[in-house]
């Protein structure tokens, strides 16, 4: 009996000494105190108020960096830390709130939105295992030639060259029809529906709302178009955006067009260009050019690092648009090599994938 107690209390004192010994050898993460769930951040020169929340059912809480060798500071209403933050690097805390619930949290550098389209630059031109059409409503459809007259789009277009006209109508959209991501636009039984609904009542429209009137505008007087939804790669990001495409006959390619934000895109040659040639010219580091008079509801104006660089450059990793297979509608992923994961917004059933830009940007018959 005497036996046993003594082995007894031999593996409790080992077990003891191995939990101490493993706590000690442990790498104790920095702590700092706050009694307020707000955080001021100071990231290089910019300093933001509020711009974090304490979270301690997220672990970890991850505030991402693309500044790279800048020092990242975290303010609560009674204590600090700060970390000078290197590439690729993630710096771990805790944030004690209202010293009872410990928020893990990490300041991660991460790469920029251009780095991450860089990254998945590269497309198979030979992948031709799906076969796909895209059916575009003829101008003498009953609803687009209704669209036509009610609005007047002939004189809205005007009587220029095929490319003012695709603008002219561009910048009436935009004009008209005024945005807010915040709601959805209201429920309508068709597209005529759905404009003569926000201009009696005054609603706004979401960016993809924008992009179904533009189109159908476009159709309406006889242009090809689609809408194309600009997606990121990462999974956990549902901000994407929606802009159309339309045919021109003339430069016979697509061009970019943002009713949102009464966007067009150029080289520095004042060319026109399509989705595709931006998101090479980004990708290979090729001057590109933003229409002068691009802006939000006439209120702000679009900058073209803002817009190109950082929140294009961000959802031009993978494209989706409509298409018809063996005689039924479904959606069409173009996506790089680089991709790997599930795609936000993407799980459809409906939805048909090709790594070949040929197929997603084939010219209308």
């Amino acid at each position: 009996m005497k036996k046993n107690v003594i082995n007894l209390c031999a593996l409790v004192l080992s077990i003891l000494i191995t939990i101490v010994y493993s706590s000690c050898s442990q790498k104790r993460l920095p702590l700092i105190k706050a009694t307020s769930s707000m955080v001021d951040v100071r990231n290089g020169n910019e300093f933001k108020k509020s711009d974090w929340r304490i979270s301690p059912k997220i672990k970890p809480d991850i505030y991402k960096t693309i500044n790279k060798d800048s020092r990242v500071t975290f303010y609560t209403d009674i204590d600090s830390i700060s970390f000078l933050v290197k590439k690729d690097k993630a710096y771990d805390f805790i944030i004690l709130l209202n010293g009872k619930d410990s928020a893990f949290t990490r300041i991660q550098n991460v790469p920029t939105f251009l780095e991450v389209l860089k990254i998945g630059r590269k497309y198979d031109f030979q992948d031709n295992n799906i076969k796909v059409k895209f059916p575009y409503k003829s101008e003498n459809n009953s609803d687009l030639k209704s669209l036509r007259t009610k609005f007047r789009l002939d004189s809205i277009a005007g009587s220029g060259d095929e490319i003012s006209k695709y603008l002219n109508i561009l910048h009436w959209v935009h004009t008209t029809f005024h945005h807010d991501g915040s709601k959805d636009a209201p429920q309508a039984v068709g597209v005529e529906d759905l404009m003569t609904k926000c201009i009696r009542d005054q609603k706004t429209m979401d960016c993809g709302s924008l992009a179904f009137v533009l189109s159908n505008c476009y159709l309406a007087m006889g242009f090809k178009s689609k809408r194309i939804i600009c997606l990121p790669k990462d999974s956990t990001d549902f901000d994407c955006h929606s802009i159309n495409v339309v045919y021109s006959k003339t430069l016979k390619k697509w061009l970019w067009m943002d009713p949102t934000n009464d966007a067009y895109v150029m080289n520095e040659h004042n060319e026109l260009l399509g989705i595709s040639e931006v998101r090479e010219c980004l990708i290979n580091d090729k001057p590109l050019k933003l229409n002068s008079d691009a802006n939000r509801n006439h209120i702000v104006s679009v900058r073209i690092e803002e817009y190109l660089f950082n929140y294009m450059a961000k959802n031009l990793y993978a494209l989706e648009s409509s298409c018809e297979s063996n005689g039924i509608s479904k959606s069409i992923l173009l996506l790089p090599l680089d991709y790997k994961g599930i795609l936000p917004r993407t799980k459809s059933p409906d939805l048909l994938c090709t790594h070949n830009p040929d197929i997603f940007w084939a010219i209308p018959e």
